[in-house]
């Protein structure tokens, strides 16, 4: 049956909502604390937005005080050479990349990197499972989050029945050793998995399949897991209850709204690591040293790149 006119309008008005929440990210890189309060009085109050949202003013207020926030943790993470890794799990387009996103966006990729790794290769297959993961772990003074981790084999290798029965309950054997033996290495771990409802994923999947800039996201196996939502219900309740251990709880972030779990889930990692801010020595810029013999070449004008925007 075709859509009724209401639900019609339901989801032009989710169509609208999903593209200013895109404006809003490139909003988002462009400003500086300077223009900050500038650009704030030209956003409009609150937008074509769900009822019940974060109001974008506030979001972006807290959005940029957080983040300064997290390069104070940066700085405490550096300074102690701590070891932290953030796991990020949750159903797909439950908002894992777009918390991660605002996260490192003002962060030294020196210091906080993405692990994002794809399928094994037919060599990493037969590795001990956890091997892969290992390689990426961090050294002191770097905070490292797996956009998704380990527990693929709980989640999407269960479901797609990539692993073996066997496989799957010798993971739930391992891992509580596994991340108590990294707690014990000193390593800070905090997991998170990213909840929505069975609507809003199909809103979201609808709003990439519609949008040519998004439609890279949505893989087959995408595709696939919108088809079994209860088979990873279920997996995903055993996962929690099977591997939340006091030295690495689970954490659940309501995704529903992204600017509200993105606000959420930077606010509770800052609380999950006491840091204080590091004084820095004040930075003066050295003059410039001029030499008399210096001669600036001339650059071939075939060199250059074509000034289209003048």
């Amino acid at each position: 049956m075709p859509p009724s006119d209401s639900a019609g309008t339901t989801m032009q008005a989710r169509a609208d909502a999903d593209l200013l929440d895109s404006y809003d990210e490139e909003l988002e890189m462009e400003l500086d604390d300077d223009r900050l309060d500038q650009l704030l009085m030209d956003v409009p109050p609150q937008g074509p937005t769900a009822d019940g949202s974060v109001d974008r003013r506030l979001y972006f207020r807290e959005l940029f005080r957080l983040q300064g926030e997290l390069v104070k943790l940066q700085d405490w993470v550096v300074h102690n050479k701590l070891k932290v890794v953030v796991l990020f799990e949750g159903r797909d387009a439950a908002g894992k990349g777009g918390a991660i996103k605002r996260i490192t966006q003002r962060l030294n990729p020196r210091v906080c990197r993405v692990a994002a790794l794809p399928a094994p290769s037919e060599r990493e297959r037969t590795q001990w499972y956890f091997q892969r993961y290992v390689s990426h772990l961090p050294a002191g003074g770097e905070m490292v989050l797996f956009d998704r981790s380990w527990y693929n084999r709980a989640g999407v290798e269960r479901v797609m029945g990539f692993c073996t029965d066997d496989e799957y309950e010798e993971f739930f054997r391992t891992v509580p050793e596994f991340e108590k033996m990294l707690v014990r290495s000193g390593i800070i771990l905090i997991k998170y998995w990213f909840s929505i409802s069975d609507e809003e994923q199909h809103v979201r999947f609808t709003m990439r399949i519609k949008d040519p800039l998004k439609q890279w996201k949505l893989s087959p196996m995408d595709l696939e897991s919108r088809k079994r939502w209860e088979a990873y219900t279920k997996v995903k309740e055993t996962m929690l209850e099977r591997s939340h251990i006091p030295e690495a709880p689970w954490w659940v972030v309501e995704g529903n709204d992204k600017k509200r779990a993105r606000l959420n889930c930077i606010s509770h990692l800052l609380a999950q690591i006491p840091y204080q801010e590091i004084a820095h020595p004040e930075v003066i810029l050295p003059a410039r040293v001029h030499n008399p013999d210096y001669i600036r070449n001339p650059v071939p004008a075939s060199m250059y790149v074509p000034n289209l925007y003048p």
